[in-house]
């Protein structure tokens, strides 16, 4: 008779001196950027709020100039 197969250990070890945790693997990967590219990552967000504060701005000083145009002869 053929000797029977011993069944393969599939439960995690749970001990006192188990491990606590699996090792994580970081994967990074490296990007040629650009002066701009570089900049726009760092203060992107920032330009943003500017841009958007700057063209509030000029939409208010075109509609003042308007309505004082029109109330001039």
């Amino acid at each position: 008779m053929a000797n029977k197969q011993k069944k393969k250990r599939s439960k995690r070890y749970q001990g006192v001196d188990a491990k606590v945790q699996t090792p994580q693997i970081m994967r990074v990967s490296a990007e040629e950027r650009s002066w701009f590219k570089e900049w726009w990552l760092r203060y992107g967000q920032l330009a943003k709020v500017v841009a958007g504060i700057v063209g509030v701005v000029l939409v208010v000083i075109i509609l003042v100039i308007g309505i004082v145009g029109m109330f001039q002869r």
